[in-house]
C-alpha cells in the first residue's frame, strides 16, 4: 500500500478526510498537532479518530504557536459568538492562526519524506468556511510545488509529492453527506473553537455555526 501523512485535528473535515484516504487504497500515518491552542481536547479526539478509522499511527507534533500569538485560538483573545453567516463569510477573522497550514504542511512534508510517502492530505475547504487565506486553492497549488521543489524527492526524480484536498469544492453539507458514506463516527469529532474542557461545544462560534448549517442542510441530526 502507498504511504500517506494525514493532517489529523479531531474534526469533522480531517476525520472525513483520512476516511476518504483510507477508502483510497493508502496506508495512512495521521499527524497532529500541540500548537499552544487553548482547546487542546481535540488531540483526544485525534486519537481515538485515528484508531477507528485505521491509521498504521498517530504522532503529535509539538510546535509552540504561542510564542506570536495573533490569533484566538492561542492568545488572550475572545472567540467570536453568534455571528451570521454574512459575517462569517467576510474577511479573515480573529481565529486565523497566522502561517499554520504553512506550518503544518511543512511538518507534514518533512514526516512524508521519512517515511518515503510522495502523498499528503488535508481538510481545507473554500465554500462554507471562516475565510481562511491557507485554505484556499491557490495555496494548496503553490504548496505543492514547494515541495516539489525543496525536498530531495522531488530534487532526485522521485515520485512528485502531491497534496490531497478531497475536500475542497465541497460545502459543509456535502462534507457531512461523505462523511456518513464513509463511516466516520461524526459524533466523536470536535468542530468548536471554545469547547468546554470536556469537549462539549460551545454552539455559537463561527465553526459551530458552520457545521449547525452542515448538518441541517444535510437533513442529519448531529449527535
Amino acid at each position: 500500500m502507498r504511504r500517506a501523512v494525514v493532517l489529523l485535528s479531531g474534526g469533522l473535515d480531517s476525520a472525513t478526510v483520512l476516511a476518504w484516504m483510507r477508502r483510497e487504497g493508502f496506508a495512512c500515518h495521521a499527524l497532529s498537532f500541540r500548537y499552544g491552542q487553548r482547546h487542546s481536547v481535540e488531540l483526544a479526539r485525534a486519537k481515538e479518530l485515528a484508531g477507528v478509522l485505521g491509521a498504521v499511527e498517530h504522532r503529535v507534533a509539538e510546535i509552540d504557536l504561542r510564542a506570536f500569538g495573533g490569533s484566538a485560538l492561542t492568545a488572550d483573545i475572545a472567540v467570536p459568538k453568534d455571528r451570521d453567516e454574512s459575517a462569517i463569510a467576510r474577511g479573515v477573522p480573529v481565529t486565523y492562526v497566522p502561517a499554520r497550514n504553512t506550518i503544518f504542511l511543512a511538518f507534514a512534508l518533512a514526516y512524508a519524506e521519512t517515511l518515503g510517502a510522495s502523498d499528503i492530505a488535508i481538510g481545507v475547504n473554500a465554500i462554507d468556511y471562516s475565510g481562511y487565506p491557507d485554505c484556499r486553492p491557490e495555496f494548496i497549488a503553490a504548496f505543492e510545488r514547494l515541495a516539489n521543489l525543496a525536498t530531495r524527492a522531488g530534487t532526485e526524480g522521485g515520485s512528485p509529492f502531491r497534496i490531497h484536498t478531497p475536500l475542497q469544492e465541497l460545502s459543509k453539507a456535502g462534507i457531512v453527506r461523505l462523511a456518513l458514506e464513509l463511516g466516520v463516527p461524526v459524533g466523536r469529532t470536535l468542530s468548536c473553537y471554545d469547547p468546554s474542557p470536556d469537549g462539549a461545544p460551545c454552539a455559537h462560534c463561527d465553526a459551530c455555526i458552520l457545521r449547525r448549517k452542515g448538518f441541517a442542510e444535510a437533513r442529519v441530526e448531529d449527535r
